[in-house]
């Protein structure tokens, strides 16, 4: 946890975050968000789920990535912003609809919402359970 917080000041330090990004990303890394809006329209049972992630190679390459969806949205508001200041990330999140995947959350999205198959027969799965 210090480490994460170390590389948030970090950042202050280097003019990549302001004091206001900081001070949010800092609470949630240690819990305490006191955002009213993150739980607003969202249920809290809805807010225990996972956002599983599942990547099946055929070379047999798999990844599993389990992220709580009350870390993922937290994490929707502030880290997309911090992610547009760093110049090697901006790239990556320019195009995300940042609000779309809020307005999911909120909407209590679930189940599987992503099912790919490559020609390959590489897998990719996201699921909300």
């Amino acid at each position: 946890m210090s480490d994460e917080i170390s590389r948030v000041l970090t950042m202050v330090e280097e003019g990549k975050l302001n004091k206001e990004k900081a001070a949010e990303l800092i609470d949630v890394l240690q819990g305490k968000s006191n955002q009213v809006d993150l739980n607003k329209r969202t249920s809290t049972t809805y807010l225990n789920k996972m956002l599983k992630i599942r990547v099946t190679s055929e070379e047999g390459d798999n990844v599993n990535v389990n992220l709580p969806i009350k870390l993922l949205k937290a994490l929707l508001k502030v880290g997309t912003n911090i992610a547009k200041m760093i110049p090697e990330s901006e790239k990556y999140v320019k195009d995300i609809d940042v609000e779309l995947l809020i307005e999911a959350i909120e909407n209590e999205l679930d189940g599987q919402i992503v099912d790919v198959t490559s020609a390959k027969g590489d897998k990719v799965l996201v699921i909300i359970e």
